[in-house]
């Protein structure tokens, strides 16, 4: 399987280097890290859509708007569409139908924004975040995160629930419909009771975990001690459902990463450093 590491979408916070840790300016700069997987017998498989085609066209629309301003105004969303990730797979000579299957790690925003860009392709997630999506919502967090809007025309959900066989200690969930074992859903609740991250075995053997929004700073792995910038760790603290369930699985990200370095790397989807390294192929 063939790994392309795609930007799709970016943010540019007020506070700089107090979000990215490397920013001289006024302005800090996040992104969407999202995974474009070319297999033999599977066709193309998205991880996470970041934004899409209609959140740049129609983010503002009311009485629903597909990104909330609040939002917008928080993160300083730029919404770019050579950034969505079907105007990048079609750059890379690939079209919409192309992609059969997308694999969520939950369904936030800025990591759903393009999946009706999609209509063929399967939805693959954990049922706990699709049904707290798509349920009623209360609590200022939970309106703002997850807007319906941007998935309700999608049509091939995929739910998981039960976890499968152990990979690397944690709980996985193998066997995703129509996909090959080499990607696995694995649960990391905290962000989000439903959030997971996902696992890729390369040609070569080593594990890809793609772990969302488990943590957001590079600093947070592949060292013993944690360290994150302060901006970061405030938002962190505002869209956790549970505290205790996201630093614990962080802290077991945190010495994996570590301890099995030689079978095993590990991404976010925010930090740029990381993205720049896995598109140069020199992962951290």
């Amino acid at each position: 399987m063939r790994i392309h590491h795609l930007n799709c979408g970016s943010d540019c916070p007020l506070g700089g280097a107090l979000f990215d840790g490397r920013s001289h300016g006024l302005l800090g700069h996040l992104v969407c890290h999202c995974l474009l997987i070319e297999t033999d017998a599977h066709g193309l498989v998205l991880v996470d859509t970041g934004y899409g085609l209609r959140d740049v066209a129609h983010a503002h629309a009311r009485p629903d708007p597909r990104i909330t301003l609040p939002w917008r105004m928080l993160l300083n969303i730029r919404l770019r569409e050579e950034e969505t990730a079907i105007r990048q797979i079609e750059a890379l000579g690939f079209r919409a139908q192309d992609v059969r299957h997308i694999v969520l790690t939950h369904l936030d925003f800025d990591h759903a924004g393009g999946l009706e860009d999609f209509p063929h392709a399967t939805v693959h997630v954990m049922q706990r975040e699709y049904d707290d999506a798509t349920r009623p919502k209360t609590g200022i967090v939970a309106r703002n995160r997850w807007r319906t809007r941007q998935f309700d025309d999608v049509r091939h959900w995929r739910g998981y629930g039960a976890p499968g066989e152990p990979w690397f200690g944690f709980d996985a969930v193998r066997d995703l419909d129509g996909l090959p074992s080499d990607i696995l859903l694995v649960p990391l609740p905290g962000h989000s009771w439903g959030h997971a991250g996902v696992a890729v075995r390369g040609d070569d053997g080593r594990w890809l975990l793609h772990a969302g929004d488990a943590y957001f700073y590079r600093g947070e792995m592949r060292r013993a001690r944690r360290r994150c910038t302060p901006g970061l760790r405030a938002y962190q603290r505002l869209m956790q459902a549970d505290a205790d369930r996201r630093m614990a699985n962080q802290e077991r990200l945190r010495a994996l990463s570590v301890d099995q370095r030689g079978d095993f790397s590990i991404v976010c989807a925010h930090d740029p450093v990381e993205l720049e390294h896995c598109q140069a192929g020199t992962p951290l």
